[in-house]
């Protein structure tokens, strides 16, 4: 089983992961993933939407599995076999506002206990690490930034929404004045005052 990285937008897919597509046989996925390499998708191949992530794991030793963004981040990296990254909304994100990777710590609160990742977070920053949290829509970002506030007023946040769409947006703010999410797809980076 290959698990290859297509990226967070499209245009992001590496030459690995096309030639990967391009020699699979049955290729599985989620709507979204698939329309990131449908350009590449070949004839003969199966293509499969994946709804049910549970799915993934019947299917055969060949298949191709396209995972959104990069597998190892909050990916389907999981699964095993071999991976082919992708370019995921981290680094995207990273790049676009010039926060360097080095001492970021990812938090994946997509789908999670949103609770546990602001006491996380709080920590870390505290901690004067960086942080990078992958949320979903129902993300309390004034929560965390009512928490944030009590021990670091001035903390950046960042929100980088629709990473690599034509409706991409960055937000700045602070734990006392935060940048506030319009769209569902969306990172949030926080760091300490510049």
């Amino acid at each position: 089983m290959k698990i290859v990285g297509v990226g967070c937008g499209p245009g992001m897919l590496t030459e690995a992961a096309i030639r990967a597509i391009q020699s699979a046989h049955l290729i599985a996925g989620s709507e979204r993933a698939l329309d990131l390499a449908w350009e590449f998708l070949p004839e003969h191949a199966d293509i499969k939407v994946i709804d049910d992530f549970r799915e993934l794991r019947t299917l055969p030793d060949n298949a191709v599995i396209l995972s959104t963004g990069d597998p190892m981040i909050s990916g389907l990296g999981y699964l095993g076999g071999e991976i082919i990254p992708g370019i995921s909304s981290v680094q995207l994100g990273a790049a676009k506002t010039g926060i360097t990777l080095t001492n970021l710590f990812i938090i994946t609160a997509h789908g999670r206990d949103h609770d546990h990742a602001i006491t996380d977070c709080c920590e870390m920053v505290m901690s004067k690490r960086k942080v990078c949290i992958i949320a979903d829509p129902a993300f309390p970002i004034s929560r965390l930034a009512q928490k944030l506030a009590i021990g670091n007023p001035e903390a950046q946040m960042i929100i980088c929404e629709n990473l690599g769409y034509q409706d991409e947006k960055i937000s700045y703010g602070t734990a006392e004045v935060p940048p506030k999410a319009d769209g569902d797809m969306f990172i949030l980076f926080i760091t300490e005052p510049e």
